[in-house]
């Protein structure tokens, strides 16, 4: 049984034929109005999303975007498409980059965690869905490790890695950038912010244009280091060294894993682990376990905003059937555990990566936030620690020495 969706555009149809446990019933859908195709597919299978893998499958091919059943997005994976879709409706494009791809399960941990945190919020799906145009482009595979029991369990799991969201005009300039993961209240507040300040972009006349980017920046850079300063006052703390967060390097060396996990702590809490463990067999455990915790400092500041870090009823519905648990109950620890690191996430990331953006959009050297590939470029080499000249992400070391053939390095 064919069901043809009339999207308004006449151009090919796109035919997705995953079958079901029961039989093949192949959805055939015009390429155009995506959000409404998700719709229609979502009344007329929804009592069999919960229960069929298959079913869901089907709806993330059409989404492009892993768990879509709990956020209902369709994202654009071709930037020019995204601009072509921004420009005819006059939205704002959010572009998000990551490593591995939005539509696999093991994408880099930070957009895995987008997709259940984030994507599926109730106030947040909607902003999405209507306000902004979607698209998300893969910076480079994610690394992966499997520890094989050898009884038949195994695990899988992707090691380093982290993801940002950009927020570009129509025409696909950078106005706002957010790195790593925020809480929800506080991910809406930065949409909310980013839309408004688009809007008065793209209403100043393009001989201005770049002075109002700079002002822009210059007024949310004071804005947060006076929050900042505020914050530290109200707890009676003093602000943190920032130079314990600047790239680990030695002559040229590009960082280590560990540095690069250190900077996404939701993700660390999961990767941490087996990265010491595979930076140990390299020879390039610096005890470096009790760096994966930060400061009280931080931790103070991370509660003072853990509101802004509470899953909602849909987010905590999808976690509980990616963890595996029959009840809410038993879902708690791991919600607890999860939301705290959250909220640490989003005061860290706001204060230390967000501000060094805010930076770079006031000085605009060499024209860098001009555009989102070269931004991005500065992102993952300065930020993220995971520069495009470091093939194997902090992994390896010219210095280690593993006695195994070439260091274990395939091909």
């Amino acid at each position: 049984m064919r069901i043809p969706l009339l999207l308004g555009l006449v151009v090919p149809f796109l035919t997705l034929g995953i079958s079901s446990a029961a039989a093949a019933t192949p959805v055939t859908l015009a390429k155009g109005d995506r959000t409404a195709a998700i719709a229609e597919f979502v009344k007329q299978y929804g009592p069999e999303l919960a229960k069929s893998p298959e079913r869901r499958a089907e709806l993330d091919a059409l989404c492009r975007q892993r768990d879509c059943d709990a956020s209902q997005l369709f994202w654009y994976t071709d930037l020019e498409e995204a601009k072509a879709a921004a420009r005819a409706s006059g939205k704002p494009i959010l572009s998000l980059r990551l490593l591995g791809q939005l539509d696999q399960d093991l994408s880099c941990a930070n957009s895995r965690f987008f997709r259940v945190a984030l994507y599926p919020n109730a106030q947040i799906a909607p902003v999405l869905r209507d306000r902004f145009v979607l698209h998300w482009q893969s910076v480079r595979p994610a690394p992966k490790v499997t520890v094989d029991f050898g009884d038949g369990r195994k695990l899988e799991r992707t090691l380093t890695g982290n993801s940002i969201h950009y927020i570009l005009s129509p025409e696909g300039r950078p106005i706002e950038a957010l790195p790593g993961l925020y809480g929800p209240s506080a991910f809406l507040k930065q949409l909310q912010q980013a839309e408004k300040a688009v809007a008065a972009y793209e209403a100043t006349p393009v001989d201005q244009r770049d002075t109002f980017l700079q002002q822009y920046h210059r007024d949310r850079l004071t804005a947060l280091q006076n929050q900042w300063t505020a914050d530290l006052k109200g707890l009676g703390l003093k602000p943190p060294q920032l130079d314990s967060l600047e790239p680990d390097r030695r002559a040229g060396q590009n960082p280590d894993a560990i540095a690069a996990g250190r900077i996404a702590m939701t993700k660390a809490v999961v990767e941490s682990p087996l990265v010491l463990s595979v930076l140990s067999a390299a020879g390039r455990n610096r005890n470096a376990l009790a760096e994966v915790t930060d400061q009280a400092a931080w931790e103070k500041l991370a509660q003072r905003s853990a509101q802004d870090a509470v899953l909602d009823t849909n987010s905590r519905k999808l976690m509980q059937r990616k963890k595996g648990v029959k009840t809410a109950a038993e879902l708690q620890p791991a919600l607890q555990s999860f939301e705290k690191s959250i909220a640490l996430d989003t005061v860290r990331n706001e204060y230390l990566l967000h501000s060094q953006i805010h930076g770079w959009f006031l000085s605009n050297t060499f024209g860098v936030t001009r555009s989102v590939d070269s931004l991005n470029a500065r992102v993952y080499q300065e930020l993220f620690l995971t520069p495009d000249a470091d093939p194997w992400l902090g992994l390896v070391s010219p210095e280690s020495f593993s006695a195994i053939d070439r260091d274990g390095l395939l091909p």
